[in-house]
């Protein structure tokens, strides 16, 4: 009979070292407590430690024939359960079938349209015969080396065989003004924002538990929707945002260069003759539009300003100045914070700063724009507008007419 304070003497130091020792240690610290109480203590010890008899017999032997296994090993050569692709080597191969059916595998595979989950995954290769688990999946796809890749845009379709050369082309005008000391700006619409107590993509400092409530749907409202037109000012580093409530239309992009010059321009550039515009090659601004040009002869008209304009080649409108100088910088000022008016649009994009020392203001455009407003053949022959010899769709410069 073993004694009962002996046997709890082992189960407490069992507990406090074994979880710093590793396999083997374990098993001779075991065998060396049977060795001491007798040899009629293995299954009383088996009990109190919970490890299995043959395992503390092992250890026994091992302590008597010290010799029989090296000392750096824990097991003997080629000991423990084989791997799961050892022992069904069709594993591996059926598990990448099913990951990447398109290009490796068939591609009428049941998962050709279905979320890729690891639990999904080892339902389906155990449904073909395999004894598999989501973590045993989780092991070898890492061990394939997949992780999980969300979409990346990097993939810009055909592009213009003059994209370049019209890079070029307003790189050249761009650095001509700026020498001579004429503004230079790049204008553009960013995304139309509902206006409302709507979830806003981000995060904010809140107390703990209480993130602000918005609705659930997002269904306009009477509020309608802001329409943010942006000017950037690629000398000044600095931006006019119109927020616009009707449409965003051509005749509301040249009314907010005109905010711009006279609420900023015009102070900064006393001397000025010229304005380059940088704009995407669509959209309000875009050189197919009129409506744009016919707006922009006014313009030149008031201001006395000559006005050249450079189109960017389709497809490329974020390398436009004003996508990552300016706009990019107002979703991060107001990332997680409900666009719930107006006056809340216009002042979180007139708090936006950056350590470059951008500088931003912003004013409500309550003026209505005609949607679906043409212009007639008669009203564009009056429009004094030079096309640039090359790609002159794209480039082009607009007078003030004399007689106005």
């Amino acid at each position: 009979m073993v004694d009962a304070a002996a046997l709890a003497g082992v189960k407490q130091r069992y507990a406090a070292l074994s979880p710093h020792l590793d396999e083997r240690k374990r098993r001779l610290m075991v065998a060396s407590e049977t060795v001491a109480l007798g040899p009629r203590s293995l299954a009383a010890v088996s009990r109190a430690t919970g490890l299995a008899r043959t395992t503390i017999a092992r250890g026994v032997k091992e302590l008597h024939q010290p010799d029989e296994m090296a000392e750096e090993r824990v097991r003997r050569l080629g000991a423990g359960r084989k791997r799961a692709v050892d022992k069904d080597p069709t594993l591996r191969g059926d598990l990448e079938r099913l990951v990447e059916p398109g290009s490796r595998g068939d591609p009428e595979s049941p998962l050709r349209w279905t979320c890729k989950s690891t639990r999904t995954l080892a339902a389906h290769l155990t449904e073909m015969g395999h004894q598999i688990g989501p973590s045993l999946v989780r092991r070898l796809l890492h061990e394939m080396g997949y992780s999980l890749q969300a979409n990346r845009k990097v993939l810009e379709g055909s592009s213009h065989p003059d994209r370049t050369e019209q890079f070029e082309h307003i790189n050249a005008t761009s650095i001509e003004h700026l020498a001579a000391g004429e503004p230079v700006i790049s204008v553009d619409t960013k995304k139309k924002e509902l206006v409302g107590p709507f979830k806003n993509g981000g995060k904010e400092l809140r107390p703990k538990g209480n993130p602000e409530p918005v609705r659930v749907h997002d269904f306009i409202t009477e509020l309608g929707r802001a329409n943010p037109y942006g000017v950037y000012d690629v000398a000044q580093n600095a931006g006019w945002v119109s927020v616009g409530i009707d449409h965003d239309t051509a005749a509301f992009a040249v009314e907010s260069i005109r905010r711009w010059w006279t609420m900023m321009g015009a102070a900064v550039y006393p001397s000025a003759t010229k304005l380059l515009v940088t704009a995407d090659g669509g959209g309000s601004n875009g050189y197919r539009v009129r409506l744009w040009k016919f707006e922009l002869q006014k313009l030149a008209d008031e201001t006395g300003l000559e006005l050249t304009v450079c189109h960017f080649p389709p497809g490329t409108s974020k390398w436009n100045k004003i996508e990552h100088r300016l706009f990019s910088f107002i979703s991060q000022n107001w990332r997680g914070k409900p666009l719930i008016s107006y006056q809340v649009i216009v002042d979180l994009i007139a708090a936006t700063t950056t350590t470059k020392g951008l500088t931003v203001r912003s004013a409500l455009d309550e003026n209505t724009y005609e949607k679906g407003r043409t212009v007639s053949d008669a009203d564009m022959a009056t429009v004094n507008v030079t096309p640039d010899i090359f790609h002159g769709e794209w480039n082009y410069t607009i007078r003030p007419r004399p007689s106005v």
